[in-house]
C-alpha cells in the first residue's frame, strides 16, 4: 500500500520532501506534480525501479522513452554531450518551464540507456519535484500519468490518481490539481530544430 502526502508548491515542507527522497533512494516509485501533468518517476541510478516503471507501462526498458527531470541546467552535463551556445540560450530561456528537450546523450547514461543516442530533459517550473531532485542529488526518470478514458487523456485530481495507482507505486504526492496538457517536446539533437509535440509550452520561445 502506498503513502499519500500533501506538499504545497509555494513553500514545500522539507520533512515531506525528505520522505519522498527516502522512498526514491530505497528504490521506490513516486507520483508527483509538475508544471504540466502528474508524473511517475524513480531514481535514475536504480535499475530495479526503472524495470518496475517499464513493466507498469507495458514496455521493454531498453525501448522506453522516459525523460529525465533535472533541478536545473547544471545537471545536464552529467548525461548529455556538450551543448553549443545557441542551444544553451534556448534552454536558458525556456527552463524551468513546460518543455521536454531532446538532446544528445553521452557515455554517462545509466547502463540500461547506453544504446540510446538521445535523452529527453525536463526542468519543470514546480518547486515540489525540483526540491525532491535537488535533495536526491541526481535526476529522476519520469513518464506521464495517462488516463484510460478516451476523452480525458490525463488525470488531474491527485486523490483519483492515488485511488488508481496506490497498488502500483510507493508514494503519491498531492501537489494540487494537475494540468491536462503535457509538455511541449522539442528536438535539439540535430542541426535543425524540430517540434515533436505541441503542448503547454509556447513554441515561439525557440
Amino acid at each position: 500500500m502506498s503513502s499519500f502526502i500533501k506538499i504545497y508548491n509555494k513553500n514545500p515542507n522539507s520533512k515531506e520532501i525528505d520522505k519522498a527522497v527516502k522512498v526514491l533512494k530505497n528504490g521506490g516509485l513516486v507520483i508527483y506534480p509538475t508544471d504540466t501533468v502528474y508524473g511517475l518517476g524513480c531514481d535514475i541510478t536504480n535499475t530495479k525501479a526503472l524495470e518496475r516503471i517499464a513493466k507498469i507501462k507495458g514496455i521493454k526498458l531498453v525501448k522506453a522513452n522516459f525523460s529525465f527531470i533535472c533541478y536545473d541546467l547544471s545537471n545536464l552535463s552529467a548525461y548529455v554531450k556538450q551543448i553549443d551556445t545557441p542551444t544553451y540560450k534556448i534552454l536558458k530561456r525556456a527552463l524551468p518551464g513546460p518543455y521536454t528537450f531532446i538532446l544528445n546523450g553521452n557515455n554517462n547514461l545509466p547502463k540500461v540507456f547506453k544504446k540510446k543516442k538521445t535523452v529527453g530533459i525536463r526542468v519543470p517550473d514546480n518547486n515540489i519535484i525540483r526540491e525532491i531532485v535537488r535533495e536526491l542529488g541526481n535526476p529522476i526518470v519520469s513518464t506521464s500519468i495517462h488516463d484510460e478514458d478516451d476523452v480525458i487523456e490525463y488525470t488531474t485530481d491527485p486523490e483519483l490518481i492515488y485511488e488508481k495507482w496506490k497498488g502500483l507505486v510507493d508514494l503519491v504526492i498531492d501537489g494540487g490539481y494537475g494540468d491536462n496538457l503535457a509538455s511541449t517536446v522539442i528536438d535539439l539533437s540535430q542541426d535543425e530544430i524540430q517540434i515533436i509535440r505541441e503542448g503547454k509550452g509556447d513554441v515561439d520561445i525557440i
